[in-house]
């Protein structure tokens, strides 16, 4: 079976580099990584990951626009995308349910359980 192929979207290289090592360790997916949205945007069309961990607080260009971008592209609208937040409100997760991510995955998130979390909202077999 080939391996998954994930997109991490955040400005936080420590972040990036513990995802990675994470979903490559634990899962044996292969992890391309984008440091702002602009560069993801390019990634995600490019490289056609399965799917994307997306910060929501970057600068230049934040998480929801990131997303915004992604759907009104049609190489990249069907790509299911998961956002990181440090917003943990059930309203504040709603709004970004609303905006049609997949799911939401609240930071700091314990890098042993992230692979279980993904392969749950995106219902992959673990």
């Amino acid at each position: 079976m080939t391996p998954k192929r994930i997109l991490i979207i955040d400005d936080d290289d420590g972040v990036r580099e513990i995802i990675q090592i994470s979903l490559e360790v634990a899962a044996g997916w292969e992890v391309i990584t984008a440091c702002c949205g602009s560069e993801g945007l390019v990634l995600a069309e490019t490289k056609q990951p399965d799917a994307i961990l997306l910060d929501v607080m970057m600068p230049d260009m934040d998480g929801a626009t990131t997303f915004k971008h992604l759907q009104a592209n049609p190489k990249t609208q069907n790509i299911p995308t998961i956002l990181l937040t440090a917003k943990a409100k059930m309203s504040e997760k709603q709004q970004f349910i609303q905006l049609g991510v997949t799911g939401v995955i609240t930071k700091p998130f314990e890098a042993m359980d992230l692979v279980d979390q993904i392969c749950t909202l995106l219902q992959w077999a673990n």
